[in-house]
Order: structure tokens, then C-alpha cells, then sequence
């Protein structure tokens, strides 16, 4: 009693000596009843956290954590794992964002648009499944959106006893995906959702969107150039698969997997115009050769830049078997046409099983993304979609109906797969910046519009382009 009355005390002359603001800041980190605790301390004292290591940054607390998971969210006395996650700690008084790619996890200091938007804290979560979050033995029937979507809400249960302010979910592409299905199985969880050119694959054998987006994206001229160079790849493929079958024994690649180095070439050429438009911009055409006069190191280096020949090696492949387990039981994988390929492809686009070794079993669940696109068109609430014009995966995007609730589908003019609410025009870029920072539950920064008539919303943390670093992936075709 006489301690606490002691703090109370010092409390007192502390608000008098140095003001309300000094107090605010003060009171924030001394909040709740483990006041004197270091928030490492708080941490690790969560049932199953463990530390790999702490990082320093300026103006924040950087932790590389285990958390222990049940395998099975449905059986949990059937074992454990540890799944890997990081902590960005601003202050537990600031709103905290809950990021994941879908895939590993950056154990380096990220931090996310939103987070950025809401100067807040970020959990940043490897997804199950992704080494070394994969649980030995691996029993693969226990990967999928359910489970995950259960990892996220039990890491969110535990943390929210410390950062008890408003939580927004977000990620890029699957990790947009991911959001979105952490939103769709726990509603109750998170204040609000920005998820990032999400595609929405509902029914798996219907792809004719991607063939329309091929038809009209960017203009005529890059698109005949690009088809020029993949179809030329194709044309000459006896010299350039004898220039891979080198590059695979100097590298150390093998093609177990897929099958056989042709295989691999041919999924690799054909990667090439949708991974132009993911990742490139249509300045970028520029860039292109020319196909009827590139040499043939011209050639392998336009395709090697943009879709990579290293992707469909056994080694390239590994990293990503979960990815495409999961696109081969419940995501689903896009199939496009591309006549101008007619009499040189082999094999087409290749479905997802032929990337993931034969000893796991798949069987696809055609139910799954139709529960997803239902629930979203019926009950978003406080939802964001932002996609790229010129992105692939936006040609099946989320939808909105009438049953939803302060949600959002925005579409950034000529953006790629790196689509932010940067990119938006400015009246959706107000807007989406407003909605995020009154779904985190903070006061928007404010300023004058483009126009200068009306007030508009702006980020609350100054920029830093070690933090702001976006970690776009060079990933085929098959892979979002």
C-alpha cells in the first residue's frame, strides 16, 4: 500500500512538473498493471513466446520471436510447432497492425503502409508450413486458410492483453489473401482490414478474366513485343535449353520435381508476360528486345530477368511447396490461353501438382474460395481492396454486394503488383488514408487536399526508407 501510494504520489508531481503532454507519453508506458515491466519482459512472459533475438532500431523495439501452435487448431493435443513472428514495438498506447506476405517472415525491421498510415506497432507472422515454421513430422492435410487463420487469431488473443488499442489486419497479394480469410473465419478479431491486390480465384476452371486482362493491358505495341519474345524463347528452344541444362549443372539445379529440364524451361517462358505486367511498369517495354533481331544471350536474358530460370529447379521450387500445395487444394492457380503460342507450347500452363513433390497427397477443395468471395460480398465490415490496374492478379478481384459495411474496392491507375494507397488517386488516397487511421482508432493528421478546399487525411509517421522498404518478390507466374 504505502509503495502505491508512493507512486501516486511522484505521479502527482510528475503531471505538475512537467505537463500534459509529457504525461500522456509517460502514462502510455506505465499503463496497466505490469507498469515497472520491460515490454520484453511482457512478452516473453506469454504461455509458449520465446525470443530468438532482439534487433535495435531508432524509435523502436525490434523482436525475432517463436510462438508454439497447435498442428491441428481442431486437435490441439496432437502436437506442436513453433511458428516464427516479429514484433515492431512503437508504444503499446498506438494502434498495432497485423502483417503477414503469406509466406516467410522478414526478420529484418519492416514496417507496412497501414503502419506507416497509423504510426502503430506491427506483428509481422510466418505463415505455417514455410520453413522453419513447419511442424516435424509434416502432416500436409493441416495446411490450410482455417488453420492459419487460426494461428493468427490465437498470436492476436495473447498480445491484445498487452497492446490493447485497435488492430488492423493487412498484407500484399497472399498476404492479402491471408487477411482477408483471418477476417472471414474471425470477424470479431480486427478493427479493420487493408488487403493488397488480393486475387480472388472463386471458381478454378473459369480463367477467361485472365484473358481478357492480357487482351487490353497497356498498349498494343508492348503487348505484341512481349508476346514476340515469348513466342521466340519457344522458337528457339533447342539452343537455349542447352544454355539452361549448363546454367542447371554449374548451379547445382535439378528438376525432379517438375519432371525435366524441358518442363522447366517452358513453365519458366511462359511465365514471362504475366510476370512483365506484375512486376514492371509500361515504361518498362522499353527495355524489351527486340525479338526477330535479339541475339540468343538476349533472349535468355530478357526471360531470365523477368520470370527467373531458376524458379522451377528443385531448389527454387522448395522454399515455395507450400504455396503451391495450397494453390493445388484450396487457392487455385490461373490457366491463360496465349494463342500466340499455338504449335510451340507443350505442355501450357502447368497446374500447381506438378510443383509439389508426389509424396504429398492433393486433392483440391473446390468449396473453399466460394465461401471466401460469399462471405466477403455479404458481411465486409471496415475492408480495403486496393489492386493495380496493370496487375494480373487484379483480373479476379474481391467484390463488394450490398450487405457490407465501410469497405472498399480501389484500383491505383497503371500500378503493378506493387499497388499502395500511395498510388490511389488523390480522393481515394484521402479516403482510404482516413478510413485506416479512423478504423485504428486515432486522430487523422490533416492538411489540405489537392484541390487546397478541403482538409485530407495523411500518415502520422514520417517516412524511413530503411523501415518503408517494399519486398517485392521475383516470383513466377503461379505464385501471388
Amino acid at each position: 500500500m504505502r509503495k502505491t501510494l508512493g507512486w501516486l504520489l511522484s505521479l502527482v508531481v510528475l503531471i505538475g512538473t512537467m505537463g500534459a503532454a509529457s504525461f500522456t507519453a509517460q502514462a502510455a508506458t506505465a499503463a496497466g498493471p505490469a507498469a515497472a515491466t520491460d515490454i520484453k519482459d511482457q512478452i516473453l512472459a506469454i504461455p509458449g513466446m520465446s525470443l530468438i533475438e532482439e534487433k535495435p532500431y531508432p524509435g523502436y523495439r525490434f523482436f525475432v520471436l517463436n510462438y508454439e501452435q497447435p498442428v491441428d487448431h481442431r486437435a490441439p493435443w496432437k502436437g506442436t510447432f513453433k511458428q516464427r513472428l516479429t514484433l515492431l514495438h512503437k508504444d503499446v498506447s498506438r494502434p498495432t497492425v497485423f502483417f503477414t506476405s503469406g509466406y516467410n517472415v522478414n526478420t529484418s525491421p519492416r514496417r507496412s503502409e497501414p503502419t506507416t498510415i497509423v504510426d502503430g506497432n506491427q506483428v509481422s507472422l510466418e505463415y505455417r508450413f514455410f520453413t522453419p515454421s513447419r511442424p516435424d513430422p509434416a502432416n500436409w492435410a493441416n495446411l490450410d486458410i482455417w488453420q492459419a487463420a487460426s494461428d493468427q487469431h490465437r498470436i492476436f488473443t495473447a498480445l491484445k492483453k498487452i497492446y490493447n488499442k485497435n488492430w488492423l489486419a493487412t498484407g500484399g497479394s497472399k498476404g492479402g489473401m491471408t487477411a482477408t480469410y483471418f477476417e472471414r473465419f474471425y470477424p470479431r478479431d480486427m478493427d479493420g482490414v487493408v488487403a493488397y491486390v488480393a486475387p480472388n480465384d472463386v471458381v478454378n476452371k473459369e480463367d477467361s478474366a485472365y484473358d481478357r486482362f492480357f487482351g487490353k493491358v497497356g498498349t498494343k505495341e508492348c503487348r505484341d513485343k512481349l508476346n514476340a519474345v515469348q513466342r521466340e524463347a519457344l522458337v528457339r528452344r533447342e539452343p537455349l535449353e542447352a544454355k539452361y541444362a549448363a546454367t542447371a549443372a554449374e548451379n547445382g539445379w535439378t528438376f525432379n520435381t517438375v519432371g525435366t529440364l524441358d518442363k522447366a524451361y517452358e513453365a519458366v517462358v511462359l511465365d514471362y508476360v504475366w510476370a512483365f505486367w506484375q512486376y514492371s511498369l509500361l515504361a518498362d517495354c522499353a527495355a524489351i528486345p527486340a525479338a526477330a533481331t535479339a541475339s540468343d544471350q538476349e533472349i535468355w536474358d530478357t526471360v531470365d530477368t523477368i520470370s527467373g530460370f531458376s524458379a522451377y529447379a528443385d531448389q527454387g521450387l522448395e522454399t515455395y511447396t507450400p504455396y503451391y500445395y495450397q494453390a493445388g487444394t484450396q487457392l487455385g492457380s490461373p490457366d491463360i490461353k496465349q494463342p500466340h503460342l499455338k504449335g510451340l507450347s507443350r505442355y501450357g500452363y502447368q497446374p500447381p501438382r506438378n510443383f509439389v513433390p508426389r509424396d504429398i497427397p492433393m486433392t483440391f477443395q473446390p468449396a473453399a474460395m466460394a465461401d471466401v468471395d460469399t462471405w466477403v460480398r455479404g458481411n465486409a465490415h471496415q475492408m480495403l481492396f486496393v489492386y493495380g490496374q496493370n496487375d494480373p492478379w487484379g483480373a479476379e478481384p474481391f467484390h463488394l454486394g450490398y450487405g457490407v459495411h465501410d469497405s472498399y474496392v480501389m484500383i491505383a491507375p497503371g500500378a503493378n503488383h506493387g499497388a499502395s494507397v500511395a498510388k490511389l488517386l488523390d480522393d481515394e488516397k484521402a479516403l482510404a488514408t482516413a478510413k485506416i487511421l479512423q478504423w485504428a482508432g486515432v486522430a487523422p493528421a490533416t492538411g489540405l487536399s489537392a484541390d487546397g478546399a478541403a482538409p485530407a487525411a495523411a500518415p502520422l509517421a514520417k517516412p524511413d526508407p530503411q523501415l518503408d522498404q517494399v519486398d517485392l518478390r521475383r516470383e513466377p507466374m503461379l505464385r501471388p
